[in-house]
């Protein structure tokens, strides 16, 4: 049908507008590291508490977005790591650990084979890619990938490690690519920011086709809790608002913040390019929630600077509302039965991320409805994957170092 055609150049023309600072800034990686050492990178997750979707295109470059969300580990450590090294062969080897893959790669041709959602090194694919190891993205000209390698001194080898399930909603697969892309940029000398990693994730994601918008990365990479505000146009890279962080780490209210992780998943992709459809379709029900969205950030905004954990605890059950007005879709019957069973004990509770399965947040009104809970749903839990796990603020994000 013809809407189909005019759809996909809309996609398209937003894909390229994003893509072409990567372009017009090319790279030139060179090997910075010793032939012995690693370069270890780690990442905490985020959940967002308010104002998710304003930062998605091509809302936030017609209006800028706001969102409060924070930066934690899961039982103590940072879910998120990657780790490279130098190859003695001419070849890049990519593994997974978790998912038990490994894939080698010494042609161009099968590096930007990247666009292929659920690949397990689509993310490191595209990340060197976007680190200048294909015409185009390189500030040099090489008639492979093998003599391009041999320039730059080694092969060199990903590893990737996410102690998380998929679909969980914290964010994972694009903070995952900001931790590749902090890695390799050290690996390769070529003198990233964080700043400059999440805009590049931002880029990543578009040549991806997976689509997204910059509060995960950001949220991730950036320690502790935060609001995130851009204006419109093209460059999207965030101001940010530092938060106190009492009403998360002090001791009255640490073991209020629980979350669950449902053992439902759901694949955000979907869920995302009806959202964005609904924004190029300039829906005044879409926009009209979206700017509610936007006001809505900075009422939690305020809640968390005056130390209001009530509060607090209210605006992010009104997230979770803002949420399925937006999209019904994301509390599925499933989720809504764990949330029956607890919703008298919360102040407020979401699905991070697009919902529809996945980590369950849950702000307890005090440490003995936080005892409470934790007892109903451990007793009897939806399924034989649904646990609790430990949350705990990040004080640092995405962390890089060298062995």
């Amino acid at each position: 049908m013809a809407y189909r055609e005019y759809e996909d150049e809309a996609f398209r023309l937003m894909r390229d507008g994003l893509t072409a600072s990567a372009l017009a800034k090319r790279q030139q990686p060179h090997l910075s590291v010793y032939s012995d050492q690693i370069v270890w990178g780690r990442s905490p997750v985020r959940i967002d508490l308010a104002g998710g979707w304003t930062d998605t295109p091509p809302y936030c470059l017609n209006e800028g977005g706001n969102v409060v969300n924070i930066a934690i580990e899961l039982n103590g450590q940072p879910p998120l790591q990657v780790y490279v090294k130098p190859c003695r062969e001419y070849k890049i080897i990519l593994r997974s650990i978790d998912l038990g893959a490994m894939e080698e790669v010494d042609t161009y041709e099968k590096l930007r084979d990247f666009m292929q959602v659920g690949s397990p090194f689509s993310i490191p694919k595209a990340a060197l890619v976007l680190a200048g190891f294909q015409p185009g993205f390189s500030t040099e000209s090489y008639a492979s990938l093998e003599e391009q390698l041999k320039a730059f001194g080694s092969g060199m080898e990903i590893t990737l490690l996410s102690a998380i399930p998929a679909g969980s909603g914290l964010g994972t697969s694009s903070i995952l690519a900001s931790t590749v892309l902090g890695a390799v940029a050290d690996f390769c000398g070529l003198n990233w920011d964080k700043n400059e990693v999440c805009n590049r994730t931002l880029i990543l994601e578009q040549l991806l086709t997976t689509g997204g918008g910059w509060q995960d990365q950001y949220g991730g990479v950036l320690r502790g809790v935060k609001l995130l505000q851009t204006h419109a146009g093209m460059d999207q890279s965030p101001l940010v608002r530092w938060l106190p962080d009492y009403l998360f780490t002090g001791g009255e209210y640490q073991k209020c913040h629980l979350l669950y992780y449902t053992g439902i998943t759901r694949t955000a992709k979907g869920i995302l390019a009806e959202i964005v459809r609904s924004m190029f379709l300039n829906s005044t029900e879409h926009l009209s929630i979206l700017g509610g969205m936007k006001g809505h950030a900075l009422d939690l905004y305020e809640a968390i600077q005056c130390g209001n954990f009530d509060e607090m605890g209210r605006l992010v059950g009104k997230s979770w509302k803002l949420n399925q007005a937006l999209d019904p879709g994301t509390n599925p019957e499933a989720v809504e039965a764990v949330i029956r069973r607890i919703d008298d004990y919360c102040l407020g509770y979401k699905l991070p991320g697009a919902g529809g399965g996945g980590y369950l947040y849950m702000v307890a009104k005090d440490p003995e409805a936080a005892i409470r809970i934790r007892s109903i749903l451990t007793q009897n839990p939806p399924n034989s994957c649904a646990r609790f796990v430990d949350m705990t603020l990040s004080d640092k994000g995405l962390q890089i170092s060298r062995s």
